[in-house]
């Protein structure tokens, strides 16, 4: 992993959990645009759903949900 991709995590990490969901949405649309050809929506369901397990996971272990 590059530092800048360090350092992009550790800032995700600092937001609140809104801003989280918020930058991921936002992520997973510029990934989307990027790609050449469409993906399919089952990828994209699945990708949104592990993201969303691990924040979850993540809130959880902190004690916040």
């Amino acid at each position: 992993m590059t530092q800048a991709v360090q350092e992009l995590l550790w800032t995700f990490d600092a937001l609140t959990d809104a801003e989280k969901h918020e930058a991921a949405a936002h992520l997973l649309r510029r990934v989307v645009e990027a790609e050449s050809g469409d993906v399919p929506e089952e990828s994209l369901v699945a990708a949104a759903e592990d993201l969303f397990l691990e924040l979850d996971a993540r809130e959880a272990a902190d004690g916040r949900s």
